[in-house]
């Protein structure tokens, strides 16, 4: 790994008009690689200082399916088990299938949820998720309105297709329903806690933090523009979306990434999930249909995709250095997570810019290649 060329590649960001940019590499649990440049205010005033805390988007997903394979490994939940047996709402559900809607023959299992197949999309608009806000408002929860999800039919059978989609909003239900908690909760206890992530918590539509990066937006000519702070993955405030809720800090979810990339368990010595229950995340779920679609709707080329993350299968097509197996996913921000654990590497890369579609055509295949160089 020539850390020198990766230096050149983020400060070339920084220029090309990104704000800021902070990333870090572990290797067996060491720190080997830190570099962050830029400015973290719309006045261009704040060099950033490695402090500062994103929202994470979709980068949210990872925490999701570690807490959901945790509960696999305890025996309390199977792949293969139906939604409705954890959320009743799900049982009678309708599907759209050749121009009209039908009832749902083949269950929904949790296993479509965590390979996005489950044949729901990313409306966040569907008159379910509106009827709770207008009857319950700020206080409407995590599973009341994941319940109101299925009011609106289903895009495919569940298994058929895959489109990325509110799933793992469903997913964080289900470990509310199976652990007793709620969501936030049991991160907290499962996750956070045992990694020493004290600056991870969830995003709340009508608070404001001090150390929040400012939010940019790329418009279609390429200009970065300034952009109120804002997550409206979160519907409410006592809404927690295992799908994109989270706000985090690089150093946090570096640990976070170092954790999985070393079989499940962190530098402290603390185990928070087993190295087969990691295999299980990555193997691929999609099937030839799928695979086409995450290649052709999503541009990932030459990856199958597991419980919640994209993992690397062919990297001949890519031209990469990076091995068979790598694994991660990223957010609608632009930061990413890249995880091995055959060399137990990992690497977080943060920016906080909405619409950036050089971060995933480009910034994050970018820096998976220099990081396996």
């Amino acid at each position: 790994m020539n850390t020198a060329k990766i230096d050149q590649f983020l400060d070339s960001l920084v220029e090309r008009g990104i704000p800021s940019v902070d990333c870090m590499i572990y290797k067996d649990h060491q720190l080997i690689y830190r570099h962050m440049c830029g400015t973290t205010d719309h006045g261009h005033s704040k060099a950033v200082q490695g402090e500062e805390l994103y929202l994470m988007f979709s980068m949210t997903k990872v925490q999701t399916m570690t807490a959901v394979l945790q509960l696999v490994e305890r025996g309390l939940l199977s792949l293969e088990d139906e939604v409705s047996k954890y959320l009743p709402a799900y049982g009678n559900l309708m599907v759209k299938q050749d121009g009209q809607v039908v009832p749902l023959t083949t269950p929904m299992r949790i296993k479509h949820l965590l390979s996005m197949q489950s044949g729901l999309d990313y409306d966040l608009d569907r008159p379910g998720i509106r009827r709770v806000l207008q009857e319950k408002g700020q206080a409407a929860t995590t599973r009341e309105l994941v319940d109101a999800f299925v009011e609106t039919p289903l895009k495919f059978v569940p298994g058929e297709h895959y489109e990325y989609s509110l799933s793992h909003d469903v997913a964080a239900a289900i470990v509310e329903v199976v652990s007793g908690m709620t969501f936030g909760e049991y991160l907290k206890q499962n996750i956070w806690e045992p990694l020493h992530m004290e600056h991870t918590f969830f995003a709340k539509p009508m608070n404001e933090m001090e150390q929040l990066a400012d939010q940019f937006i790329c418009n279609e000519k390429g200009e970065f523009l300034p952009m109120e702070p804002s997550c409206n993955y979160q519907l409410s405030e006592c809404y927690e979306s295992g799908g994109a809720g989270l706000i985090s800090c690089t150093e946090d979810y570096a640990v976070f990434a170092d954790t999985l990339a070393c079989g499940g368990i962190s530098k402290d010595g603390v185990r928070i999930i087993k190295p087969e229950t990691i295999e299980l995340m990555k193997e691929n779920l999609l099937g030839e249909a799928s695979m086409e679609e995450i290649k052709n709707n999503m541009g990932r080329l030459g990856y199958g995709y597991g419980c919640g993350v994209q993992v690397l299968l062919q990297p001949e097509l890519l031209n990469s250095p990076a091995p068979v197996g790598v694994f991660g996913w990223d957010g609608a921000a632009g930061s990413c997570i890249i995880m091995d654990t055959k060399s137990r590497m990992s690497l977080v890369y943060t920016q906080h810019v909405r619409n950036c579609g050089m971060a995933y055509g480009e910034i994050h295949p970018g820096l998976r290649d220099l990081m396996f160089e």
